[in-house]
């Protein structure tokens, strides 16, 4: 029986928020996660032939859509003009949740996730996020299945012990972040360094389009008289600050005269502020934008 075009969309729209998910940490860019869901749909529009499983079909070829395009991105990113982060994305009442574990969508994670080669980097997602077995993941992939072993493996060794750090957030995560931006705002170099471990470091992703640090910032000091520094700006004065849960951690937003301008992703271990992830290029913050304008 012919799978009729009302029954094909609904299909589509059912597994939408799953192929998002999946394109999401394949590429760290919500836009660019948008864009290959979207091809994917043309393309099961555009008369694919039988398909028994549509799930499978579709995991399929957004995720080879996703290789192709990381391809392009590496090089992209070799120039981009300072440090590199991933898009933020709200998650709190989000009902696609980005889909199962949630800890693999933190941007701590994704950005761990730059280590890996591309198809390393399906089959570890496809594996820890989505619960996909070496078989499953090697019919995406359109190999063997010892071949994927191999990858998986692979990429475990090249993340190493750094990805045991990114658990599910602590409970007092939020009133961490509240003391945090109380003495920030306060530009209190002494409160910040006791909220923040010793080997504590600052990216700030500005992409050549917003005034943003060029290096990492790295140490606890070095990190709280930036952060004072900041505070002392003339544009502080008008800046309004929020928390949100942007990518399974509370966040703080920073809205100039009612623009989204920057998101700082704390990173929580043993109970301080071990890592700051500043979002400040402005085109990384549409599809954040956006999610806001619709709540």
């Amino acid at each position: 029986m012919t799978i009729g075009v009302v029954d094909e969309v609904a299909e589509f729209e059912q597994q939408r928020p799953r192929l998002f998910g999946i394109a999401y940490r394949m590429l760290g860019e919500a836009s660019e996660a948008e864009d290959v869901v979207q091809d994917a749909y043309l393309r099961w529009r555009s008369g694919h032939g039988p398909v028994q499983t549509p799930a499978a079909w579709l995991t399929t070829v957004v995720t080879n859509l996703c290789i192709n395009r990381l391809t392009s991105a590496r090089a992209r990113r070799e120039r981009y003009v300072g440090p590199w982060l991933p898009e933020p994305i709200a998650t709190g009442n989000d009902p696609q949740e980005l889909v199962e574990r949630r800890d693999t969508v933190s941007l701590g994670f994704l950005v761990l996730l730059e280590k890996l080669t591309p198809p390393e980097r399906a089959v570890f997602v496809l594996r820890e996020a989505f619960g996909y077995t070496h078989r499953d993941s090697a019919e995406v992939l359109g190999v063997d299945e010892r071949h994927t072993r191999q990858l998986y493996h692979r990429a475990l060794a090249r993340l190493g012990d750094e990805r045991r750090r990114f658990e599910a957030r602590p409970a007092d995560a939020t009133a961490l972040v509240d003391r945090f931006i109380a003495a920030t705002v306060d530009g209190d170099v002494t409160g910040l360094e006791a909220l923040l471990t010793e080997d504590a470091a600052i990216w700030a992703d500005g992409g050549g389009k917003a005034i943003a640090a060029r290096e990492p910032i790295f140490g606890r000091s070095n990190a709280a008289h930036y952060l004072a520094g900041l505070a002392a700006g003339p544009r502080a004065l008008t800046a309004r600050l929020s928390v949100i849960e942007v990518n399974a951690a509370p966040a703080i937003l920073v809205h100039e005269s009612g623009n989204l301008t920057g998101v700082l992703v704390p990173e929580i271990r043993d109970g301080a502020i071990a890592r700051i992830r500043a979002v400040l290029n402005p085109d990384k913050l549409t599809y954040l934008r956006t999610q806001l304008d619709q709540t």
